[in-house]
């Protein structure tokens, strides 16, 4: 009598080592998580890719968008000055030197009255958004709004007038004070200050008229000095102040000037305008997308790729079964 393991056909002989638990599946499993593990390792290349992209070009964007902003507040506020009318500009301007008058014949300007600080912020403001006019800085290429008061949401993107100084609008016994910083990666502001020198000038517009100061005297002390802010008797003075040395800011450059006539020429200097930064700045931005789409191609290749590979391995195991069925 045959036993009937022995009377197998060779076919389901065939068929039954082929089905054996493990047979197929170890290859195909393994062959599936190695994909997997590609797939993650290759997604976190391309996001740590793009990721150091934008850090290199967030400096750029940031800077450019911040002389948007620059560019966009001074010229509002030129127009918003020419829609005045003289009668209007006059009387801002004479509020202004009166507010001037009581400052320096007051014995404690660094420490204001609410009611002090509500007839300061309201003083020049033509905009209602605290803009008191602009500051121009030939040798450095510098054009910056100033505002009231020296808050860091102020000072991140523009110049700001130190409280309890002269307001920038010129006449005997005052000392205007505009403050900004230097080094920012999101903006260029007052960097470059530590190149001017004796004689150099700068200039404040208000309203329609600009004040022009020359460079006098240079000074770097620590922040808590603050004697050579004061307002001398008959002096015309104006300083501008930024955080030196680059990185440390331990200590305060004063960039002191003392009014001069305006120059019969014409200021001509090529201004850093936001344009400039537009190539730049789309150049970057184009850059990243490009990037971003590689890494989305690749992506999704290596998927498809993956799972064809996946479901290909499981019907060539289907085919297999097939043809130990049919022998």
């Amino acid at each position: 009598m045959t036993d009937e393991s022995d009377a197998k056909p060779a076919a389901q002989v065939e068929l039954d080592a082929q089905v054996k638990p493990g047979a197929q599946v170890k290859p195909a499993a393994k062959h599936k998580k190695s994909n997997a593990l590609l797939n993650v390792m290759i997604a976190i290349s391309a996001i740590a890719m793009i990721g150091a992209l934008g850090l290199i070009a967030y400096p750029t964007f940031s800077d450019w968008w911040n002389r948007m902003h620059q560019s966009y507040a001074v010229a509002g506020y030129v127009e918003q000055t020419k829609d005045m009318s003289g009668a209007e500009r006059k009387a801002m301007l004479k509020a202004a030197h009166e507010y001037n008058e009581r400052l320096a014949a007051n014995g404690d300007r660094w420490h204001m009255t609410d009611a002090q600080k509500r007839e300061y912020d309201e003083t020049l403001d033509v905009t209602g958004t605290g803009i008191m006019g602009y500051v121009t800085i030939p040798r450095i290429k510098v054009k910056l709004p100033v505002y009231h008061g020296t808050s860091d949401g102020v000072l991140q993107i523009a110049a700001g007038h130190l409280a309890g100084t002269s307001l920038p609008v010129g006449g005997a016994t005052t000392h205007a004070v505009v403050s900004g910083h230097t080094g920012l990666p999101s903006a260029r502001l007052l960097t470059g200050l530590d190149e001017l020198q004796k004689g150099d000038t700068f200039a404040f517009h208000v309203l329609n008229e600009t004040y022009t100061y020359q460079v006098d005297q240079i000074s770097v002390v620590l922040p808590s000095e603050i004697s050579k802010l004061n307002i001398e008797s008959g002096a015309d003075y104006a300083t501008l102040i930024t955080c030196t040395p680059y990185g440390v800011n331990s200590h305060r450059l004063l960039v002191r000037g003392h009014r001069i006539p305006n120059p019969k020429v014409p200021d001509t200097t090529q201004y850093d305008e936001p344009r400039e930064m537009t190539a730049v700045a789309a150049a970057v931005i184009g850059l990243l997308v490009f990037v971003a789409g590689c890494a989305f191609v690749g992506l999704a290749r290596l998927w498809r790729r993956s799972w064809i590979v996946r479901h290909g391995l499981c019907a060539g195991a289907g085919a297999r079964h097939s043809s130990g069925v049919r022998g």
